[in-house]
């Protein structure tokens, strides 16, 4: 019987994602480096692979262990070192392994040393958009939106809390038994939400939100459906009229993508202030300064928020202010800085509909404990706030952006909305249940427009006309 039936491994080696065949991995953590456990092997096959990785793991450790944090090595330098020590590993092994398994260990092994065990191939894979781990054993994936488990496992509870503390101390942060919950983020920017015992009863808890290598651009929204060119047009005049802008948006809907895409539109030579919890943002301008919230240390000591941030931001001399997501008191501060001089700001904030989002930033600036009267508030952000563009996962998976409405001001105690985009649901669903509908225009032309003339800006005629209905004859 040949090795791999022995072994059980039937699946070919992976090719590398396009574009990253020679990306390196991230670099490695600053504490001693300790032998990692061995991933576990396929579902179905033995623990002959998974000794074989184990063994190889260690010897490599003691082969050059120390070299993994020498800080002359560049990432390029240290990724081809493991490569050939690892070569010479597995020919020292006298294990008759095909050069297909021999690849696929070594790279499996590489994941352990400089990358993130398990889940490096599906951080790799461009098709995976997010990654939920629910224990040592249980691995989801979205994949063109929808949920799937993934066919990989951590050896054990000590192996997934290594790959998450290698994440997070990264960037700074810490997880432990006293903060057993963190936010932080990849070396490309991805989110990655961590949550341990005791509060994950079940194990430890990793939540990892991808983002595209190379940053979307309005043409891929388009493209996916997300926006239609008129509605493109429309937000690209908004931005370059230094209006206020607010995307609202469920979990997972896509509000920071569409938040960098509006991003791209401000023009060459403002200085933008970006404002985050973590640095998410893609801004491809040169004059842009990034902050970022810390949490509390050990001690409960040296806690930056957000609202701190924005505070700050208006003693930069901003052109722009972007703030990531608001979620509490902060939107008070923002408001006051759309009020007072920072025009054609940008944030994002979690809600299902336009209205709701404008009842959602009061409670948020209720929130800032000023003790402000509701019609107050409410005159605040009617003044404050031009154009809210909403975003909706709908049930086929896809994001589309479901409404662009204007905030007109207020009417008696109610802040008055007018809608100029709307998506249509009356155009129904295909045989695979894929809506066939688009955002199309009320026909009613946003007052905001007035805004485009001082500015010497155009649009369109056709951006605001409605589509003909009329069934053919």
């Amino acid at each position: 019987m040949r090795l791999s039936e022995r072994l059980g491994v039937t699946r070919p080696a992976e090719t590398p994602a396009p574009g990253t065949e020679h990306q390196p991995p991230a670099p490695p953590v600053a504490a001693p480096p300790q032998p990692p456990a061995a991933a576990a092997p396929p579902p179905g096959g033995n623990d002959a692979l998974g000794k074989l990785k184990e063994r190889a793991a260690h010897e490599l450790f003691t082969r050059i262990g120390a070299r993994l944090n020498d800080t002359s090595l560049s990432e390029q330098q240290l990724h081809a070192l493991v490569r050939s020590e690892l070569a010479h590993v597995v020919e020292q092994e006298k294990v008759p392994l095909t050069a297909e398994q021999q690849q696929r260990l070594i790279s499996d092994v590489q994941d352990e040393v400089l990358g993130h065990g398990p889940l490096q191939r599906l951080l790799d894979d461009p098709t995976v958009t997010e990654i939920m781990v629910n224990g040592a054993d249980m691995v989801y994936v979205e994949q063109h939106g929808k949920l799937a488990r993934a066919g990989v496992r951590f050896a054990s509870e000590e192996h997934l809390r290594r790959v998450i503390e290698r994440i997070v101390s990264r960037v700074g942060r810490r997880i432990d038994e006293s903060s057993p919950l963190v936010d932080a983020r990849l070396p490309d920017g991805s989110r990655v939400n961590a949550v341990i015992p005791p509060l994950a009863f079940n194990g430890s808890s990793l939540t990892i939100r991808k983002f595209a290598k190379d940053p979307f651009k309005v043409d891929d929204l388009i493209g996916f459906g997300t926006l239609t060119p008129e509605m493109a047009e429309l937000l690209r005049a908004c931005v370059e009229a230094r209006l206020n802008v607010i995307v609202s948006g469920g979990t997972g809907t896509g509000k920071t993508t569409l938040l960098n895409v509006l991003s791209s539109f401000i023009p060459e030579g403002e200085r933008i202030v970006t404002i985050e919890d973590a640095v998410e943002l893609q801004l491809q301008q040169d004059h842009v300064v990034r902050l970022e919230s810390r949490p509390p240390n050990i001690e409960g000591k040296g806690e930056i928020s957000i609202r701190d941030l924005v505070r700050n931001s208006l003693r930069m001399r901003p052109d722009r202010i972007v703030v990531g997501e608001v979620r509490g008191g902060e939107s008070l501060d923002m408001l006051q800085a759309m009020n007072t001089g920072h025009d054609g700001s940008l944030s994002t904030v979690h809600a299902n509909s336009p209205r709701d989002a404008i009842a959602r930033l009061e409670t948020l600036v209720l929130m800032a404990g000023m003790d402000l009267p509701l019609r107050a508030i409410r005159e605040q952000i009617a003044s404050a706030v031009d154009v809210v563009v909403q975003l909706t996962r709908l049930r086929d998976g896809t994001r589309r952006v479901t409404a662009v409405t204007e905030v007109q001001g207020m009417e008696g105690q109610t802040v008055t909305l007018q809608d100029a985009f709307l998506f249509d649901y009356s155009a129904g669903v295909d045989a695979s249940g894929r809506f066939l509908g688009r955002p199309v225009a009320t026909g009613v032309r946003p007052r905001f427009t007035d805004r485009f003339d001082e500015f010497g800006i155009r649009v369109s005629p056709r951006v605001f006309a409605v589509p003909d209905r009329r069934p053919l004859r």
